[in-house]
């Protein structure tokens, strides 16, 4: 279910103050960040976030197309290793 819209978009606070930091140094650093829940918003385009997957930071690089998703859209938890093979169908 989505969120209502009078509440607005969800973000972190830490989340905010992180990026406004990132623009005001100019430097281009990853963010690293544990919020996978937040949604993305205009102000993070061009910044290159690191989203925590469990396991490692994905970095993430921040466009336009991107805003209103969540981050943990891009950063995949889950690794597909394949199918095993059925050894009875070779067999026959």
């Amino acid at each position: 279910m989505a969120r209502s819209v009078w509440k607005g978009p969800f973000v972190d606070g830490y989340l905010l103050n992180k990026a406004e930091a990132a623009r005001a140094s100019t430097r281009n650093e990853i963010i690293k960040i544990w919020s996978r829940r937040s949604t993305i918003l205009p102000q993070f385009v061009g910044l290159t976030f690191g989203v925590y997957n469990g396991k490692k930071f994905i970095p993430v690089q921040v466009s336009e197309n991107m805003v209103g998703h969540k981050f943990g859209e891009f950063s995949p938890t889950r690794t597909f290793t394949g199918h095993s093979s059925d050894k009875k169908a070779k067999r026959g």
